[in-house]
This record gives structure tokens, C-alpha cells and sequence, in this order.
């Protein structure tokens, strides 16, 4: 398409004798209804050309054709001049850049950005919502690597804190010494399970107040349980040894069954940052903030920052007692990270509930002269819906993401079979198959969707050969692959002069082509959404190609059986590399 904006610019300077910025020259695909592959839209150029739109583009048509070789024809549509290009210009373009070695691999570009994804409490296993954040921060991750950036995966726990005292509790309460071991559960369920029962507990003391004529509020406060809890907290901050302990201990059964969790997601992680480490962080920045004025001091003692002038309000950043609010930790969290990675950008993958507190925290780093809070970015997402009766959770409110990830398997195996296309596959294949089948269907299903819009998730919708999902698109690689197989394809670049090509042959080219450019446009935007879409549209274009062409296996012309064996290759490429990507394995035989 370079080509195209030099030879425009050459136009206005020879028609219109000015030179223009290339800015002004937009460049679009041109509508399937109109003949033409690329449309110049000449509406800025008339300023200078002082004619019509219509006017201007046949003249710059005339001009392109005579001068431009690879422009065959033109057509004009009002302000909209529609090119028809050359056959052995996309042939050579392919042959010569898509058919390289190096098509889309983007050189290192010497920059890091972090990527903090995952972040979950210690008190219970991974959910539905989880699932979604793992899944965008690690083929965020992909995309950026692939982009070329240097990118380091990080997890912060939230491993501290009330929550976690409130399963220890009911632990050391009605455990009678349960393990994962003696119990066969995975150890973040075990320690689930307990915060289930605190959480029973506790309604039942609340009740109980309440029926002796205390408040809500006033029985939330003085139920025993919480009391207890809150106990265990501070025995746990002033380093109590029994207290301490469990903590360790059960947070270690967590982190186990976390692990096993994220194996079977495909996620993982550089660096594990912990609250418990960090969340003492941060009074160093408010007294920093004290110093420079940026933050203010109210009689109690209290340290505030005043950001009304920026169209938000006052916000608290340390307690008159001297302890942190997250607002604290999070300051000084930062600044530990940057201290360790000197990264160029910082992507916190987080639900769009915490949109106020992270413009709150980067406009805070800002004020404090933080030269690298202008790379830090809030990776925000909307929530996961489930049609009801579908997949509930053990408990019947949150989709637990083990017990999501077993039904996607077993709904793939179901479906897989029912096509009875994998008898002849041996039990092992069929294992990993159904596994490959039953997560792609969840993965693309999930990121097929912008970030910020909130989704409604229905399973066997996901788990579908026809339509917007990832088995369609597995399945078009495998009936690539199978087809390669067959033709015993060996890679050879045949010349320009292949014949003449179909319009889906032309189709394929051009859409191949533009791969680089939606990893840039993808990485750019931290979205994999545009990618999947992608890969998507040109599954589909595949299948129109396979069955409007020629059986390719049978076609007799060489030079047209190799070109057309070439562009399934590549097409099973991208679709491999591009579905790595989203953290999708694209198999061989489906």
C-alpha cells in the first residue's frame, strides 16, 4: 500500500503543484460492492485541487494508471476513487513478503512492559471472573511479546488480611486437622470450604444478636466470630509464631491448588509479588508527598490528597493512626516494581470496578513527578454472565473456574463424538484433543469480545464447529493440515505467471497480508480481541476458498496446484501462530 500514498503524493505535486503531508493521504480497503481493491478517499485532497470530488479523483485515476504500473483500472464512486491493481503485484507481494521466513515477526524494539495479571486472594480457589483476567493478562502478554516488546508476568497475592484469618479460623474451629491430603480436595477448595462455613458461622451469631435487639450493623461488629478473626489478624501482623504457621501452611495448600490451576489454564508468571511483603509500603511516598505538597495533612493527623481541580474529590492516602489504605500499598507497590524492572510500561489487568481507584493511583504517581507513571495503564474488563441453571458452582453463586474447565473438557468430548470423526485416534490423542477442543472454546469465546464489554458466556455455544469460535477455527487448521498431508506438500515459491487467479484466491492473499498489522493493531490497543476476530475471518475465507476452487489435491497445473497449496500453508500458519497467541493450541487432526 506504500506505494499507493508515494504515487498520490506524486499526483498533487504534478496536478495540483503543492506537496502534501502523507497524513493526508486515507487509504481503505474498498467496499466488496465496487471493483477495486484499495479506495483513496479524496475529500482532503479538494482543498488543495479547488474541484469537485468527483473531478479530483478521475484526475488522479488518469494520473495513477498512466504512471503506475501495478494500478490496472479505476472507478469512482462521489469523493471515493476505487484502484484495481495488478494480479502480478499481489503475487509478487506474496511469494516475496507473506511466504518469508520472517512474516510477521517483529524485531525486539528494546522495550519492557510488565504485566500484572491474576492477582487473587488466598481464602478461596479461582472463579469464572478469574478465568477472564488470566486469560486476557497472559495473551496480552503474547501480544506484546510478539510485537516485540521484552515482557515480564507478574502476580500480586493478596495473601493478608481478614479474609484469610476468617478461613483459618474456621479452620483451627471444625478442621479437626483436614488436609488436602486426608481430605482429596485441592487446597484452595479445603481453604474455600472454611470460608464457607465462617461465613455461615458468622450469619447465624449475626442473627442471633439481632434477635436480642441489636442492629445489623451492631451485631456485624460484636458477633464473636469477627471479633476472633480480627484478633488472629493482629497476632498475625505482630508476628505470633502458632498464628504465623498456619498461615504459612494453609496459604501453601492455596498456592498448590492455584498452581494446578494455571497449568491446566496455560497461564503463567516471571515474578510473584505477595501482600504480605508489600502492603507496609508506601509512607516513604506519603512522606514524599507531605514534603513536595502534593499531599496535605488534616487536625487528626490524616494525610489526604485534594483532586477536585481534576475533576475527582479528596482521597484519603494514610490513616490518622498512621496504617495504610490500599491507595498506600498500591503507591509504593508501584514504585518497588518499577525499582526492580525499570520497565517502559505497567498493564494492570483488573475488573472495571477498580476504573476509579487506578485513575486515582496513576494521576497520584504523576503529581508525585514519577517520570514512568505516564506507562502505566489500567487493563480494565467488564463481568462474566452465565445463563441461568448453567454450570453452578458448588455453592450456587460463583462458577468455580476447576469445575468450568472440566465441563468445557467433558462438553467437548460429548460434541467431538457425537461428529464420530476420531474413532481411528489413539485414547491418549483423544485425551489431549478433547482438552485442546474443550479450552480453545473457552479461551476464544472470551477474548473474542472487547475487554471493557461486559459478556454473557453460554458453554455450548463456545463449543461449536460452525460459527465465531475457536473449534471452527481448530478445525479449519486441522483440514488444512490434513490437506498438506495429503498433497505431500513441499514449500516452493512458483513465479508471478501462475495463471489467472480467482477473486477468493485474491481474497486470501490480501487478507494474509495483513496479519503483521493486526498483531500491531492488537498489541497497541492491549486487546485481543481484534486478533481472534481476525483469525477468525480468515478461517472463514478459507473455507470459501477450499470449496469454490478445484479439488487442490487433484488439480492437475503445477504452478496452480503449488500456489494454491502455498496459500493453505501459510493460512495454517497464521492461524497456528495467531491462535498461540490467545493461548490456544491449534491440533494437527481434529
Amino acid at each position: 500500500m506504500n506505494f499507493i500514498i508515494t504515487a498520490t503524493l506524486d499526483a498533487v505535486k504534478a496536478l495540483y503543484n503543492e506537496e502534501i503531508a502523507e497524513s493526508v493521504i486515507n487509504i481503505q480497503e474498498t467496499r466488496k460492492e465496487f471493483e477495486g481493491q484499495f479506495t483513496i478517499v479524496v475529500f482532503p485532497i479538494t482543498k488543495i485541487s479547488k474541484k469537485s470530488p468527483e473531478q479530483t479523483a478521475n484526475e488522479i485515476g488518469e494520473y495513477l494508471v498512466v504512471k503506475v504500473e501495478e494500478v490496472t483500472a479505476f472507478n469512482v464512486v462521489k469523493g471515493f476513487l476505487n484502484l484495481s491493481i495488478s494480479e502480478s503485484y499481489f503475487l509478487k507481494q506474496f511469494n516475496e513478503e507473506t511466504l518469508a521466513d520472517d512474516f510477521g515477526v517483529f524485531k525486539a524494539n528494546g522495550k519492557k512492559v510488565m504485566v500484572e495479571y491474576s492477582s487473587p486472594n488466598t481464602n478461596k480457589p479461582l472463579h469464572l471472573g478469574h478465568v477472564r483476567n488470566n486469560l486476557l493478562g497472559y495473551s496480552v502478554s503474547e501480544l506484546l511479546k510478539a510485537y516485540g516488546y521484552d515482557v515480564v508476568k507478574v502476580n500480586l497475592v493478596n495473601d493478608r488480611g481478614i479474609h484469610i484469618c476468617k478461613s483459618m479460623l474456621a479452620w483451627q474451629k471444625w478442621g479437626n486437622g483436614e488436609t488436602p491430603e486426608s481430605s482429596g480436595l485441592k487446597g484452595d477448595h479445603l481453604v474455600g470450604k472454611y470460608y464457607v462455613i465462617f461465613d455461615k458461622e458468622y450469619k447465624k451469631e449475626i442473627d442471633a444478636l439481632k434477635a436480642e435487639g441489636k442492629t445489623e450493623e451492631e451485631a456485624k461488629k460484636n458477633a464473636p466470630l469477627i471479633k476472633e478473626a480480627q484478633q488472629m489478624l493482629l497476632a498475625w501482623e505482630q508476628g505470633d509464631e502458632a498464628v504465623v504457621s498456619l498461615w504459612k501452611t494453609m496459604n501453601e495448600w492455596v498456592y498448590a491448588g492455584f498452581n494446578v490451576t494455571y497449568k491446566n489454564l496455560g497461564v503463567d508468571f516471571d515474578k510473584f509479588y505477595y501482600e504480605s511483603n508489600t502492603y507496609l509500603l508506601g509512607k516513604d511516598t506519603v512522606d514524599e508527598g507531605l514534603a513536595k505538597g502534593v499531599f496535605f495533612k488534616k487536625d487528626d493527623g490524616s494525610v489526604w490528597i485534594d483532586l477536585t481541580a481534576d475533576g475527582l474529590d479528596q482521597k484519603l492516602v494514610l490513616r490518622a493512626d498512621g496504617t495504610s489504605v490500599y491507595i498506600t500499598q498500591d503507591l509504593g507497590t508501584a514504585a518497588m516494581k518499577y525499582d526492580d524492572y525499570q520497565m517502559d510500561e505497567s498493564i494492570y489487568v483488573v475488573g472495571n470496578e477498580q476504573d476509579y481507584h487506578f485513575k486515582v493511583l496513576f494521576l497520584i504517581l504523576d503529581k508525585l513527578g514519577k517520570s514512568w507513571a505516564k506507562g502505566l495503564y489500567h487493563l480494565s474488563y467488564g463481568m462474566v454472565d452465565l445463563p441461568n441453571g448453567k454450570m453452578k458452582s458448588r455453592e450456587g453463586t460463583v462458577v468455580d473456574a476447576d469445575e468450568l474447565i472440566a465441563d468445557m473438557i467433558a462438553t467437548a468430548q460429548e460434541k467431538t463424538e457425537e461428529l464420530g470423526k476420531i474413532n481411528y485416534f489413539s485414547d491418549e490423542y483423544k485425551t489431549e484433543l478433547y482438552k485442546n477442543i474443550g479450552l480453545g472454546a473457552l479461551k476464544y469465546f472470551l477474548l473474542k469480545v472487547e475487554p471493557k464489554k461486559r459478556l454473557l458466556f453460554d458453554p455450548n455455544e463456545s463449543i461449536d464447529f460452525q460459527g465465531n469460535t475457536g473449534p471452527f477455527i481448530q478445525y479449519t487448521h486441522a483440514r488444512i493440515k490434513s490437506l498438506l498431508s495429503k498433497a505431500a506438500y513441499k514449500p516452493e515459491v512458483v513465479g508471478p505467471d501462475a495463471g489467472a487467479l480467482l477473486p477468493v484466491e485474491l481474497e486470501m492473499m490480501m487478507l494474509l497480508t495483513k496479519y503483521p498489522s493486526e498483531i500491531e493493531i492488537a498489541a497497541k490497543a492491549h486487546s485481543p480481541a481484534s486478533l481472534a476476530n481476525y483469525l477468525y475471518e480468515l478461517a472463514k475465507l478459507f473455507n470459501k476458498f477450499y470449496h469454490e476452487i478445484p479439488p487442490i489435491v487433484k488439480t492437475e497445473a503445477g504452478a496452480s496446484k503449488q500456489f494454491r497449496l502455498n496459500l493453505s500453508k501459510r493460512t495454517a500458519d497464521i492461524i497456528y501462530k495467531g491462535m498461540l497467541i490467545l493461548g490456544i493450541t491449534s491440533p494437527e487432526r481434529m
